[in-house]
């Protein structure tokens, strides 16, 4: 099996500059599990590394497409895959990094894709019910046919819960049951996985900053951008956290402060569910960051169980 490092973590926790450090040093290129980052003319809400940033080193599934283009995990999957097999074949390591955990597994892992295109009839229909009776109607109607997604997805959540009535309407199965089917941790690699965290209140500090920074480097023009090309609920990208929150200000709904509050809440409430992924998974090796700690020990530390494994340090 092709050797295969994965670093995962929360957003804004340090896996780009981590990740790019211990390329350096194990003759790498990294293949980027972004579900956001693959969209062109994204690049400061999703954070994507610059060309500087890179420091030189090849990066991968980054501008894909562009946002109105589809694209699905199942495209991502064999994209990736691909990836993994040329970067080997040129006697380098792979490195899969980002913090979308369903990429990372759908990579890694045997991933057999929900059965249920979207329906777009179906969805406006769900869509039209949710304006006239309710989005708790729907949620209730849910937790009824698929408790089990029903209790990790939130109320107010309206695409996950129109998405997850979609599949039981048109599989006759219950979301819940399909990602049961896919659930098995076998690697098609020899794999190592790190996961990177730090403490809470310092990740969220970290979260709060980068929300200002990307204000100040131009976030809006982006979101802006999006709208004018004529983004609406039927485009993936427009759920990208970093963008959505801002067009209602854009709209002139509400101002400028509460769309980086609402952003920054987000983005937290994003973390803590990327560490509930990612903790699921037994394969992951915990190393942690910040408190005074140095990149270069969290490096030090990660090589350690490279060479550990591989013995090729």
């Amino acid at each position: 099996m092709h050797k295969l490092l994965v670093i995962v973590g929360p957003t804004a926790v340090g896996k780009t500059d981590i990740a790019i450090k211990v390329a350096h040093e194990l003759n790498g290129e990294i293949i980027s599990a972004d579900s956001m980052q693959i969209y062109r003319g994204m690049n400061i809400g999703t954070a994507k590394p610059s060309l500087a940033e890179q420091a030189g080193i090849p990066h991968h599934l980054i501008d894909v497409v562009d946002p109105g283009e589809p694209f699905s995990v199942a495209d991502y999957q064999a994209l990736a895959r691909q990836k993994i097999d040329e970067i080997t074949a040129r006697g380098r390591l792979p490195i899969l990094a980002g913090g979308t955990g369903l990429y990372a597994r759908a990579v890694i892992d045997p991933y057999n894709f929900i059965p249920a295109d979207t329906d777009w009839d179906l969805r406006a229909k769900l869509r039209q019910q949710a304006r006239e009776a309710g989005l708790q109607a729907l949620y209730q109607w849910l937790a009824e046919v698929d408790p089990i997604a029903a209790e990790r997805i939130h109320a107010n959540d309206e695409r996950r819960i129109i998405r997850a009535l979609e599949v039981y309407q048109t599989t006759g199965q219950p979301l819940s049951f399909w990602e049961q089917q896919t659930d098995k941790l076998d690697p098609f690699y020899d794999l190592i996985v790190i996961g990177l965290n730090r403490p809470r209140e310092e990740l969220y500090e970290r979260i709060n900053l980068r929300v200002d920074m990307m204000v100040e480097q131009g976030l809006l023009a982006e979101a802006q951008d999006l709208l004018a090309k004529g983004l609406d609920d039927n485009f993936i990208a427009s759920q990208a956290i970093g963008y959505k929150e801002f067009f209602a200000y854009l709209g002139g709904e509400e101002s400028l402060g509460e769309a980086m509050d609402k952003l920054k809440q987000g983005t937290r409430r994003y973390a803590k569910r990327q560490l509930t992924w990612f903790c699921a998974d037994p394969r992951v090796r915990w190393v942690q960051l910040g408190s005074g700690r140095t990149s270069a020990a969290v490096v030090k530390e990660i090589l350690q169980i490279v060479a550990d494994k591989w013995k090729i340090v």
